[in-house]
């Protein structure tokens, strides 16, 4: 476990220095927002994402308006980025929720976040981490893609299994941040859909999949 520690230290500090800049690729401005960004995600690239948003905020630009507005106006905006009635029943709900019980806040409780419609592991620590400050690791494909071809958990897929090997050797106010360089890293160097550009990697000398 010590040598996946230090392995973890000196990739975080690579690709530090490589995406000195890397945060969310989804536009918010309030907690809600993200919130309900962070379910249209699914499936769907955050860039449309961001540009779907623009209309639904523009119709209902608070936590109350979103939460009067019916499930089927909500996916009238919301269709483009698929599956689009059951992401807009989940915002309708949450709304609701946020609304009813919260006083139209995003709770800051990683518990009460997940009792939420439509908000799993990924994205109640996306919000931890973005919103709140606080320690998270956002196990998306990326995450889950890359720390295993660099070595740092072993041939695992399932997101909280990844999650939970991560918490091990990240230290805690490192891994929301190391999980956003991830995904531009996994983006511009170390792709999925074409050959990865490992001769242009910052991690290629001590990454498992060249060592191997």
């Amino acid at each position: 476990m010590e040598t996946k520690e230090k392995l973890a230290l000196e990739i975080i500090e690579r690709l530090k220095k490589e995406y000195p800049d890397a945060g969310c690729t989804l536009d918010y401005d309030h907690a809600w927002k993200l919130l309900v960004s962070v379910r249209l995600a699914a499936q769907c690239t955050d860039a449309r994402v961001n540009v779907v948003v623009e209309d639904l905020y523009a119709k209902y630009p608070t936590v109350n308006a979103l939460a009067d507005a019916t499930p089927e106006e909500i996916e009238e905006i919301v269709r483009p980025c698929g599956l689009g009635k059951s992401k807009a029943r989940d915002i309708s709900a949450c709304m609701k929720i946020l609304r009813d019980e919260y006083n139209g806040k995003v709770p800051d409780d990683f518990n009460a976040l997940l009792k939420l419609p439509g908000v799993g592991r990924k994205s109640a620590n996306l919000i931890m981490g973005d919103v709140f400050g606080k320690p998270a690791i956002v196990t998306d494909t990326h995450c889950i893609r890359l720390v295993n071809r660099m070595g740092l958990v072993d041939h695992i897929k399932e997101p909280k299994k990844v999650e939970m090997a991560l918490w091990k050797i990240i230290p805690p106010e490192e891994g929301s941040d190391f999980c956003h360089r991830l995904v531009y890293h996994g983006r511009d160097i170390c792709t999925a859909r074409t050959k990865p550009f490992c001769d242009k990697c910052c991690l290629q000398d001590i990454c498992a999949k060249n060592i191997d």
